[in-house]
């Protein structure tokens, strides 16, 4: 398998620029996540690593090689589809063994690798069935194997699972990421799914409007976005905001929200202007007495825990708490925030702020 490497890639078609001079590295046997809203350049970034579209300016390399301006049938890359892209008039072995036939591969030695693809997928029992009438999931299954069976340098798949339902789709991720980790292959993953990206991925890529927002692990997006966009983009419920005004030295350790004092990581940078103070909604404290006041306008009991909806000066905002834990309704409360956990944006750009929570983060992103 591959180091992938891209280098201030741009894409543009006409006057209207898809990807704006992105870089990141996915090492060899990442499985590597394209995460954004559509339209953001994703499927764009994911079709010119894989030569099915040539980038306007910027470098590609694969397993050291510069490959941006070479055709698909150059790069020794597989792509799944989300839509299959099956052979309807074909069974499911004559899908499988298309590519390996094409390349002219003894017919003993088709049947061997077909037989092992599809040990792996566990589809042995359906070989000579036709694929128009197999499930979503055994056609999805197909399409990897027909994939995987050409043993290429790196998979592209863009949202592969987006035409299953919501509880196979689950299963299938799970699937997947297994697969991946047995076969140690370099994969690149396009998805608008935070949770499926969090679920499955070893790095992160979170675009938004042509832009790489941030590169990093799953853990360093959620606990150190660098921008408010990432930090409103990842999680559910999502990270809350709270605007306020102030000026703050290198090395102030609290904010003042409508007057209230709230500790936050050493300031690495001078804070200035409008700002917004974000928090997790885990991050959260309630109590009966004392803290930045809040009023309780609603809750949503989930077995576990329950996310209680708060009022407050600076905005409305939620936090997640354990069920035992009273919330009524009407009722005002004290919040309390994580110190160490809290994230401070500036408004205008919605660029993070560096402190000691997020400085390496956001100096590699």
């Amino acid at each position: 398998m591959a180091q992938i490497v891209i280098k201030n890639v741009r894409k543009e078609f006409g006057d209207f620029v898809a990807v704006k001079e992105s870089s990141f590295t996915i090492e060899d046997g990442e499985f590597f996540m394209l995460l954004g809203p559509s339209g953001c350049g994703k499927t764009t970034t994911l079709r010119m690593i894989a030569g099915l579209e040539l980038p306007t300016s910027g470098e590609i390399f694969l397993d050291g090689e510069e490959i941006g301006q070479r055709p698909p049938s150059q790069r020794d890359i597989a792509f799944v589809f989300q839509m299959f892209a099956l052979y309807p008039h074909l069974n499911v072995y004559k899908n499988l063994s298309y590519p390996l036939v094409s390349q002219g591969m003894p017919r003993a030695q088709v049947r061997a690798k077909v037989d092992e693809v599809a040990g792996i997928l566990g589809i042995r029992d359906i070989l000579k069935k036709p694929v128009g009438g197999l499930s979503g999931g055994d056609r999805q299954r197909v399409a990897l194997g027909r994939a995987i069976v050409r043993e290429p340098k790196a998979f592209m798949m863009d949202e592969p699972l987006g035409a299953l339902d919501a509880e196979f789709r689950e299963h299938m991720a799970e699937e997947l990421r297994a697969l991946h980790d047995r076969m140690g292959a370099t994969t690149v993953y396009v998805t608008h799914d935070q949770l499926e990206a969090m679920q499955m991925g070893d790095k992160i890529v979170v675009m938004n409007n042509a832009v790489v927002e941030q590169f990093g692990t799953p853990q360093e997006i959620y606990d150190k976005p660098a921008t408010r966009f990432v930090a409103d983009f990842i999680g559910s419920p999502s990270m809350n905001f709270l605007e306020f005004s102030g000026s703050y030295g290198i090395g102030a350790t609290s904010v003042a929200l409508d007057g209230e004092e709230m500790g936050v990581p050493a300031l690495r940078e001078p804070a200035q202007g409008d700002l917004t103070f974000g928090v997790r909604p885990e991050h959260i404290r309630l109590s009966s007495e004392g803290g930045y006041r809040a009023k309780v306008i609603a809750t949503e009991y989930l077995g576990t825990t329950q996310i209680v909806t708060l009022t407050t000066r600076n905005g409305d905002i939620k936090a997640r708490i354990g069920s035992e834990q009273p919330a009524t309704v009407g009722e005002t409360v004290g919040l309390s925030f994580l110190d160490h956990t809290i994230t401070l944006f500036d408004r205008a750009s919605g660029r993070a702020l560096r402190s000691a929570l997020n400085e390496g983060v956001l100096a590699n992103g």
